[in-house]
């Protein structure tokens, strides 16, 4: 027997990835404030950006 599969989160899990997106662009807003670099992931890769590009609530277009 296969089970059908999801393509929406379950509620709790919605309100799961809401709560990490909302505390992901908290800790890149205050690196940005701080003049500090951050480290994310871009073309499977780790990428350095520095205080400079990362854009408000971390919505940085060259992520």
């Amino acid at each position: 027997m296969s089970s059908p599969i999801k393509t929406e989160p379950s509620q709790k899990s919605q309100v799961m990835l809401d709560t990490l997106k909302t505390a992901v662009a908290h800790a890149l807003e205050k690196k940005r404030r701080l003049g500090q670099y951050a480290v994310v992931w871009k073309n499977g890769k780790p990428v350095r950006i520095g205080a400079d590009s990362i854009g408000i609530n971390g919505n940085d277009s060259n992520l």
